[in-house]
C-alpha cells in the first residue's frame, strides 16, 4: 500500500501547526520548511478546513491553526481525510453489500488482518506523538550539529 504525496503532505502539515500552538502558521512557513509546493499546500488546507481541523485567520498575524489539541487527531483520522479509505483491497469497503465471493474466498483473511493492522497503527498514534517525536529528533539534530 501507498499512501500520495496528497495523505502524506497534509500529515506534515498537521503536524506543522501543532508544533506552534497558539499561532497561526502561514502556509508558506509550512511549505519552506517542509519543502512542499505552498500551491499544493493550498489545496490540502482546504480540505483539511472544510473538515473543521483547522481554522484560518486572516491578517497580518494570521493563518491556519488547529481547532482542537494534537492529542485529539490521529494519524488515521488525517490520512482518511486526505486519501479516503485506507482498506487494502475494494472489497473490505462495502461491509452491507460484501464480494460475491467472501464466503469461499482464503485470502479475504489476509486483506482482513492487513486492514486490522494498518488500522492498529494509524489509530494508535496521535498529532501529539508526532510532536514528541519531532522534537525528540529536532534535540537529536542540535546535539550532533554541536
Amino acid at each position: 500500500m501507498k499512501f500520495s504525496t496528497k495523505g502524506r503532505y497534509a500529515l506534515r502539515m498537521m503536524l506543522e501547526f501543532a508544533l506552534h500552538p497558539g499561532e497561526c502558521t502561514k502556509i508558506n512557513q509550512v511549505a519552506e520548511r517542509q519543502e512542499i509546493s505552498d500551491k499544493y499546500l493550498e489545496q490540502i488546507v482546504t480540505i483539511l478546513s472544510r473538515a473543521g481541523y483547522v481554522k484560518s485567520r486572516r491578517g497580518a498575524q494570521g493563518g491556519y491553526y488547529l481547532t482542537k489539541d494534537p492529542s485529539e487527531y490521529t494519524v488515521g483520522m488525517i490520512l482518511r481525510l486526505a486519501e479516503g479509505s485506507l482498506v487494502p483491497v475494494t472489497c473490505l469497503e462495502d461491509e452491507v453489500n460484501p464480494c460475491s465471493r467472501s464466503q469461499n474466498c482464503a485470502t479475504l483473511m489476509v486483506w482482513k488482518e492487513l486492514d486490522h493492522a494498518i488500522s492498529h497503527v494509524v489509530d494508535g498514534i496521535t498529532l501529539a506523538d508526532l510532536v514528541e517525536e519531532q522534537k525528540r529528533l529536532d534535540g537529536q539534530a542540535n546535539y550532533y550539529e554541536i
